[in-house]
């Protein structure tokens, strides 16, 4: 492998645009894994926005698996290999990695004449385009959703074709195609008309009569006649598609080839380390191979794994692969005198990060220096966002020329010094003898991370009768705690009903038509100790009658507490437009567009004069968080205090971690108050809560201690809000009649959707999930 000097992360897209320039034919480029091969798809759109960029990615899941790779993934790798199929020699640029090199693929016969072209007006009948399909494997669903299936309603044919974007509906009159649509898998709307599509198949393993065939005397052949009773093999010999089959693939085909098989012109090229992930999968495959050959654990399903060479390249063959043609190899280092290979000249940026001020005149400097030598100058910003945040930042301190690109050619075309503003996900910038690139962290920092939540439990609800079980305890809406006593059958009428029997104090029963379950709910608690009610007992309508004072007192004290704060005047809290959006430069995601949505709907009560009382509504992992980080950095840059309380001291933790990194260099300073800190450090707290030095503090109940005084109290927050009582919250709001509250929470109890839904309340929604987040899947 000839190695190629000064090619650090960041420009290796760059040096593979340029190597194409150079190249007769194809270049294929092994990137360490996913993350990388996806950051240099992105770049080589910036640097070379006119070249075609085939991504082969690796399957998520692990060698010998039970469970099958995600069709989407499939469909994306058929697409890529048909087209190199088709035309190996064409200019264009292939992204692959470790994992996918390493792993043999159908031969590239397999796929000639195994797609199929459909205009409108054509003619097949449904049976036969279900076939086809079937054989190419495609499943076969009540509702087109993912990639790789589909379904047949009469003339109506819905298809989610392998390499589309979005599914498609063939509507057919008779045998012909009247109209083929693309269609909203969420919806089902039919949606923009298209003249003709391209099926690919939708697996890398044929399932037509011979291949099955194939499949079945190879099984024999290699696990012997008793291994027909394996529920993979009895799968595929009904015509059936079993989890895991495509681990299984070589049994199918005639021959298996390799990714390099398709791309014998191609010039080869391989990140930094990539040697090192060559060893580590082939490691991982002969591990899982030894695992998968010992016996089966209690209860499981016995796994006759193929031999690993059968579907993975071992150290040998990748060798003898590699040998074909030369091989680049980038790295990051300079050039040793005397050494052998490529020298690129390209080092690392510097790190200009630090303290804020700092950092953008470091930058001023080496920017004079490098417009006098005649380099270009890229700012890369991680977002459109992140990108509008530098510029405003570069503004405020002096560097007016700032102009936003799209390419690195638009860059090249900018005056002499001019500052170009790119949308790029690198991690840290570059600089060669023409070209000079600031990426976002090397101005602001390290990317910060934010820790996951947990899910919350479901309600106490009972729905239906095999929710609960004998012995369990139970409210009735009229009749008060009894315990369930199983189902039984009474004859009224000489009819049967099936009932829910429930005993009560003195052996009293009450049969309950199962119809009538909603007048049932779960005891919330233990129940050693508690006592059934009686029926017909005046015990249980007092504790009913209590409870409806208490609550009416509670929503009268609520209803007079919010229009109190309507009428009183709130401080105005605005931040600098600079500081701001350097803080918010710090978040490490693209905003999503709910959450721009309720950042602005926080800013926008802050400077309306009233005191806010909002709701910010969103699941786990949408971003609320981060509402409130830039909410509390607005009130705590304007001068008041901030209050964060949350249920547990696990979360007061994880926050306190999370606030002190996001505010970090700046002066503001972040306090922590739960029985987790000792009492020494708890009294400095609250002295410096008093005070006014302590800007913020996170906390559980103990900030709801009458020991704690605040100085000037601006904005309350309060996380996973349905995990405190009334009380404790609207305790907290009695400390400043003024203060600005913004309550989170991905669960709202009822009584707060409600006060939301009224208006009593402000609600924000935050219903998008971040980009590229992947569903969950459950086998």
């Amino acid at each position: 492998m000839i190695p190629v000097y000064g090619v650090p992360e960041g420009i290796d897209a760059f040096v593979l645009v340029r190597r194409l320039g150079e190249h007769t034919g194809p270049v294929l480029h092994v990137a360490r894994d996913d993350a990388r091969l996806a950051g240099l798809a992105e770049a080589i759109g910036f640097f070379g926005p006119e070249i075609e960029v085939v991504q082969f990615p690796a399957w998520d899941c692990l060698p010998y698996d039970r469970v099958s790779p995600n069709g989407a993934i499939i469909a994306e790798r058929i697409s890529a290999l048909s087209r190199l199929q088709f035309d190996p020699a064409k200019k264009r640029i292939i992204l692959t990695t470790v994992n996918a090199a390493l792993q043999k693929v159908p031969p590239r016969k397999a796929l000639v004449g195994a797609g199929m072209r459909l205009a409108v007006g054509d003619t097949i009948a449904p049976e036969d385009l279900a076939a086809f399909l079937d054989a190419d494997g495609y499943n076969r669903t009540g509702t087109v959703m993912e990639a790789g299936e589909f379904c047949l309603r009469g003339g109506i044919i819905d298809v989610f074709p392998a390499g589309e974007a979005a599914p498609v509906r063939l509507d057919l009159f008779g045998d012909t195609i009247e109209t083929i649509r693309r269609f909203d898998p969420e919806t089902q709307r039919s949606g923009e008309a298209v003249r003709d599509l391209n099926f690919h198949p939708a697996s890398e393993l044929s399932f037509d009569e011979a291949s099955v065939s194939r499949f079945r005397a190879n099984w024999r052949e290699l696990f012997g006649p008793k291994a027909v009773d394996d529920p993979l093999y009895e799968s595929v010999s009904d015509g059936r598609r079993h989890p895991g089959i495509e681990h299984y693939a070589p049994l199918f085909a005639e021959t298996m080839e390799t990714i390099f098989d398709y791309l014998p012109t191609a010039s080869l090229s391989f990140d930094h380390q990539a040697e090192g992930a060559v060893a580590a999968r082939l490691e991982l495959i002969a591990d899982h191979y030894a695992e998968r050959r010992g016996p089966a654990r209690t209860g499981e399903q016995p796994y006759r794994p193929i031999p690993p060479a059968m579907l993975y390249l071992d150290a040998p063959a990748w060798d003898e692969a590699l040998a074909r043609a030369p091989c680049f190899g980038f790295t990051p280092f300079s050039k040793p005198e005397g050494a052998e290979g490529i020298d690129f000249g390209g080092r690392a940026g510097p790190i200009l990060a630090g303290q804020p001020l700092a950092a953008f005149e470091g930058f001023s400097d080496l920017r004079t220096r490098w417009a006098a030598s005649g380099r270009t100058i890229i700012v890369a910003g991680w977002s459109a966002g992140s990108r509008e945040r530098l510029a405003l930042m570069l503004r405020e301190h002096g560097m007016r020329d700032v102009k936003n690109i799209e390419s690195a050619d638009e860059a090249r075309a900018l005056p002499k010094g001019s500052i170009g503003l790119a949308v790029l996900g690198i991690e840290r910038g570059f600089i060669t003898d023409k070209l000079a690139v600031v990426a976002e962290q090397d101005l602001l920092g390290q990317r910060i991370a934010r820790p996951p939540k947990r899910r919350k439990r479901a309600d106490q609800f009972i729905a239906d009768a095999t929710e609960i079980a004998e012995g369990d305890l139970v409210v009735h809406q009229d009749h008060g705690i009894g315990r369930y006593a199983g189902l039984e059958a009474v004859v009224v009428n000489g009819a049967a009903h099936d009932c829910l029997k429930l005993l009560y104090d003195g052996g009293d029963k009450l049969f309950l038509p199962v119809e009538n379950i909603d007048l049932l709910s779960r005891f919330g608690q233990e129940g050693d100790g508690v006592s059934l009610d009686k029926l017909g007992g005046a015990s249980w309508q007092a504790r009913k009658a209590k409870a409806k004072n208490r609550i009416q007192d509670i929503a009268a004290g609520l209803i007079r507490l919010a229009a109190e704060r309507q009428m009183r005047e709130a401080p105005l809290l605005t931040a600098d437009d600079g500081a701001f959006a350097e803080f918010c430069a710090r978040f490490p995601y693209t905003e999503t567009e709910d959450q721009v949505r309720a950042i602005a709907d926080v800013l926008e009560d802050f400077a309306a004069g009233k005191p806010m009382d909002r709701l910010v509504c969103g699941d786990v992992g949408f971003g609320k968080t981060e509402v409130a980080l830039r909410a509390a950095f607005v009130a705590a840059m304007a001068g008041t205090q901030v209050a964060v309380v949350v249920p547990t001291t696990l979360l007061a933790r994880q926050h306190f971690r999370v606030f002190s990194t996001r505010f970090a260099g700046l002066p503001v300073k972040v306090a922590q108050l739960s029985r987790m800190v000792t009492a020494k450090e708890a009294t400095q707290v609250r002295a410096g809560l008093a005070d006014g030095s302590i800007s913020i503090v996170i906390g559980t109940h103990a900030i709801m201690a009458k020991s704690v005084t605040f100085s000037d109290l601006g904005l309350l927050i309060v996380d996973e809000e349905q995990h405190f009582g009334v009380a404790h919250k609207e305790r907290l709001k009695q400390l400043k009649a003024d203060v600005h509250v913004l309550t989170l929470t991905a669960t709202p109890i009822p009584r707060t959707l409600q006060l939301a839904l009224t208006g009593v309340r402000d609600l924000s929604l935050i219903t998008t999930p971040p980009v590229d987040r992947l569903a969950v899947r459950t086998f």
